[in-house]
């Protein structure tokens, strides 16, 4: 029995967009409804900018520096020498730390609070500002 490859019927030649259009409206309503709002906090530093800025919940332990080398623990100032304790009394059941450090703190600064991270099981988390955010 040999094979019939002739071809009888045309291809669809037009694609209709309105049902494109749906699934589009229907994933921009789902991807509203389920993101995350980054709250605003009272302390202020200028983050640096990066791709991508990573949602502060009150889930994670939220530690700020500023430009003046100031800490903040769930914004209560905390000297550097308290921030062990600090962080650790914060910390409760949350399993991750977020760090809003201005773009003038030094590196150790953030080695300081990372290291105090690792030492009580903590992920840390970087806040930034996201490139497009047009600051003046």
């Amino acid at each position: 029995m040999p094979l019939d490859f002739s071809v009888e019927k045309k291809p669809l030649s037009t694609f209709g967009l309105a049902g494109l259009a749906d699934i589009v409206l229907l994933l921009l309503i789902f991807f509203l409804l389920t993101s995350n709002f980054i709250p605003q906090f009272g302390i202020q530093v200028n983050l640096p900018e990066a791709q991508s800025a990573p949602p502060a919940e009150a889930q994670y332990v939220n530690v700020s520096i500023t430009a003046e080398g100031q800490y903040y623990v769930d914004q209560n100032q905390v000297p550097e020498d308290g921030l062990l304790n600090a962080i650790r009394s914060a910390r409760g059941t949350r399993q991750a730390l977020v760090l809003r450090a201005d773009e003038q703190a030094t590196v150790a600064q953030f080695a300081t609070v990372a290291s105090i991270a690792r030492a009580l099981d903590l992920r840390v988390l970087m806040a930034t500002e996201r490139e497009d955010s047009g600051r003046q």
